[in-house]
């Protein structure tokens, strides 16, 4: 793989209630357990970043793909949610759900246009196989 860019971040303090940020101090966070999990929740979580960036990439790769279709897909969206819980081996696992919204496009196409992006978006590929996504065309 030839690589475009490279992403650079760091992780201190106490791994989840600790600090996250970026050489170039765009992303700057405190982070911290949630309060479901037995923690504060005082600040943003793993699996908020997580989420955050899969929806970004996902509506990225929806576009690209839209637009070698030659379709308009006016004021969509995208918004994912991550879940983590124990997995069989004693660890823990996440599951993603990518809640796609695109309105005046006929539901068949949408979803045709949502399983193409799912092959095209690098945080899919990443996942495929190790990690549950669901992907879901909401009706507007």
């Amino acid at each position: 793989m030839k690589v475009l860019y490279t992403a650079e971040a760091l992780a201190t303090g106490d791994g989840r209630n600790g600090r996250t940020q970026t050489p170039d101090g765009r992303v700057d966070l405190d982070l911290a357990v949630p309060r479901e999990m037995g923690g504060s929740g005082d600040g943003a979580n793993p699996e908020q970043l997580f989420a955050a960036g899969y929806a970004a990439c996902f509506h990225s790769a929806l576009q690209s793909v839209a637009r070698a279709a030659k379709v308009d897909l006016g004021s969509s969206s995208v918004g994912a949610l991550v879940g983590i819980g124990p997995n069989d081996s004693g660890g823990f696992a996440l599951r993603v759900t990518l809640e796609v919204v695109i309105p005046d496009l006929p539901h068949e196409e949408a979803v045709e246009l949502v399983e193409k992006a799912h092959l095209v978006c690098p945080y899919s590929n990443a996942t495929r196989g190790n990690i549950e996504v669901t992907l879901t065309v909401v009706e507007d």
